[in-house]
């Protein structure tokens, strides 16, 4: 199974999960960037379709956090697979 990256060995990676996840946070939750209704999509006010909008973005974002910080195992042995 695998273990978790020790904070030592993959700074750069645990830095850009920082950042991705941060600007998940601030464009979700600083409600004075959205609190508005213009511009309209559709029948649909800014205030909605920019909450839409992140949904999958968030997803996206997570998915990518996920693939930096994933660890693949360590093989005992020293190179082919195991019989």
């Amino acid at each position: 199974m695998a273990e978790p990256a020790s904070s030592s060995k993959r700074p750069a990676a645990r830095g850009a999960v920082t950042v991705l996840l941060t600007v998940a946070i601030i464009g979700t939750l600083l409600v004075p960037i959205y609190a508005r209704s213009t511009p309209k999509l559709g029948p649909l006010p800014f205030f909605y379709w920019y909450q839409l909008v992140w949904v999958p973005g968030v997803g996206l974002l997570c998915w990518i956090c996920y693939l930096l910080l994933k660890t693949r195992p360590v093989s005992r042995h020293g190179g082919g697979e195991r019989r």
